[in-house]
């Protein structure tokens, strides 16, 4: 920030100064002294200008932070440091005025000072070259013009470092016009900034000087607000165009489902891109300044993914802004319902597969009609895991089930019509020995067999029947010979019986009995066997 620029009237009243000061060097005529009150006079009205356009700009700071607190609000709290600290230095120095006055009229009461303000024109003692060095400069140069230059050094460093680094233009102006280096007197010696300011000067021209440093105080505290307030819309993004923006929900919406969307208003800057990052990659972005996410999905189930979008601030300085997003893999998968085969088998559990397009599997529940559900998995007569994510017990033959779908559409649960299956008894099995009903057994496999068994081996469920009861019939010339047994291994009796079997016999296994996974028992067909 440039030094603000004089006005012909404060320049002149800048010459003035140099050339009443040299004047008064020379010891010249009162009219000198006059002049300098002139000068005085042109200095207030402009300390009394600054403090009128200072509170203006301070006017602005509540203003733009009552708008927007969390963008303004920490420069309006560092302008009105800078205000504390400019009141500071500039009573310090109207106190050091007062005294000076007060002192030299030697009258607490004199009429050139009200309140906190100096009257120059009412100044009787103005060419006094004693009270002001007394005050300043002291006898052991202890004099309160060390507190001043304190006062005017430890405010300048405080107004650089608000600056931050960020405006060189306006730290040099501030170490210019606040400046207490000593340096060299007439004699080339270098001397004290304090003797060299004030020592043996009228009152009248040290007046004059501790008004030009007032002058001082309120130029910088006005060049460092106005930086401040810069700063409020430094790193604000400048936007230059607006576009549309359509987010559905869903692109996929059932009947009788809600679609629902978010349109506003989207801003970029055409003049530059941002960097768009995802796993440590950056996105290819086009000229809107949009970019392109793309990945194969690999696995099913719900996927988490997130980067930084990444812009330069007017300032220089790069703003990142994190964002997260998810999505869900599915299986694809057709549907394709054997309406005739909507069969479910009484007193087991049947596996069903329910999915509704574009919803989550963890979105979906089920309800029966007829019947209990279960999430547990069903395994086939292989031992595999039948794929259907829910499993259905009817209660009876004879009432159909009912399956009632439920779906989570984006917060509003979604019921679909009743799906109806057809309820059958579980078939019967077969009874086997040796691994078979009907045929032919060597004689040898026959006799080392240890019972009967009832499988189902068309049947895709893994069902276990568990015979119960069972009898051999064997006959030869002398007759018929029976031997039952009361579960599904032989008995010792049964053995013996199949121990006489000769080839050309038939073995005969008859009055079976098997407990099924409903809890029925059902009577299976003989198993009739000729031995070989």
């Amino acid at each position: 920030m440039s030094q603000e620029k004089l006005s012909p009237r404060q320049k002149m009243i800048g010459m003035m100064y140099l050339v009443l000061t040299a004047m008064l060097a020379l010891n010249v005529s009162k009219e000198a002294v006059e002049a300098f009150k002139k000068v005085d006079k042109g200095l207030t009205l402009t300390v009394a200008n600054y403090a009128l356009k200072n509170n203006l700009i301070y006017s602005e700071f509540d203003r733009a932070a009552a708008e927007n607190p969390a963008k303004a609000g920490k420069y309006k709290t560092a302008a009105y440091q800078v205000k504390e600290r400019a009141d500071e230095a500039f009573n310090f120095i109207q106190g050091l005025k007062i005294e000076i006055i007060k002192k030299a009229e030697k009258d607490p009461e004199t009429p050139a000072v009200k309140g906190n303000e100096v009257i120059i024109e009412e100044v009787k003692r103005i060419d006094d070259t004693n009270v002001p060095s007394e005050i300043l400069i002291g006898a052991n140069e202890n004099g309160k013009a060390n507190d001043l230059k304190a006062v005017l050094n430890d405010y300048r460093e405080f107004l650089i470092t608000t600056l931050d680094g960020k405006n060189p233009s306006a730290e040099e102006a501030l170490r210019k016009s606040l400046n207490t280096d000593d340096s060299k007197n007439e004699d080339g010696e270098t001397e004290r900034w304090e003797n060299l300011t004030f020592q043996t000067l009228p009152l009248v021209a040290v007046i004059c000087i501790l008004s030009e440093y007032q002058v001082s105080v309120r130029n910088a505290e006005t060049e460092v607000l106005n930086y401040l307030y810069t700063q409020i819309d430094a790193s604000s993004f400048k936007f230059n165009r607006l576009s549309p923006i359509v987010i559905p929900n869903s692109n996929y919406v059932t009947l009788g489902s809600d679609y629902q969307a978010q349109v506003f208003i989207s801003a970029t800057d055409t003049t530059q891109s941002p960097t768009i990052t995802v796993g440590g990659s950056d996105l290819p972005v086009d000229e809107a300044g949009k970019g392109m996410y793309r990945v194969r999905a690999s696995s099913v189930g719900p996927k988490k993914w997130g980067g930084i979008i990444a812009l330069k601030a007017p300032d220089g300085t790069i703003i990142s802004y994190p964002f997260s997003s998810e999505y869900t893999v599915g299986e694809p998968n057709v549907i394709v319902s054997p309406t005739a085969m909507n069969v479910m088998y009484t007193g087991i559990f049947n596996p069903i597969d329910v999915s509704v397009p574009g919803v989550s599997p963890d979105k979906i529940k089920v309800r029966v009609v007829n019947g209990t559900s279960t999430t547990e998995r069903v395994k086939n007569s292989r031992g595999e895991n039948f794929k259907g994510s829910w499993a259905v017990k009817p209660n009876a033959v004879g009432q159909n089930v009912q399956v009632i779908v439920t779906a989570d559409m984006n917060g509003k649960p979604m019921q679909y019509p009743p799906y109806e299956f057809r309820v059958k008894p579980l078939p019967v099995p077969t009874a086997v020995f040796g691994g078979k009903s009907s045929g032919e057994i060597p004689r040898a496999t026959a006799a080392a067999q240890q019972g009967v068994f009832a499988i189902l081996p068309d049947f895709d469920f893994d069902l276990n029947y568990t015979v119960t009861a069972f009898t051999v019939l064997y006959s030869d010339n002398r007759g018929d010979f029976e031997e039952q047994s009361s579960s599904s291994n032989l008995t010792s009796k049964q053995k013996d019986l199949i121990g006489r079997l000769t080839r050309g016999k038939n073995l005969i296994i008859k009055d079976i009995k098997a407990l099924g996974p409903d809890g029925k028992t059902k009577d299976l067909p003989p198993v009739i066997l000729k031995i070989i």
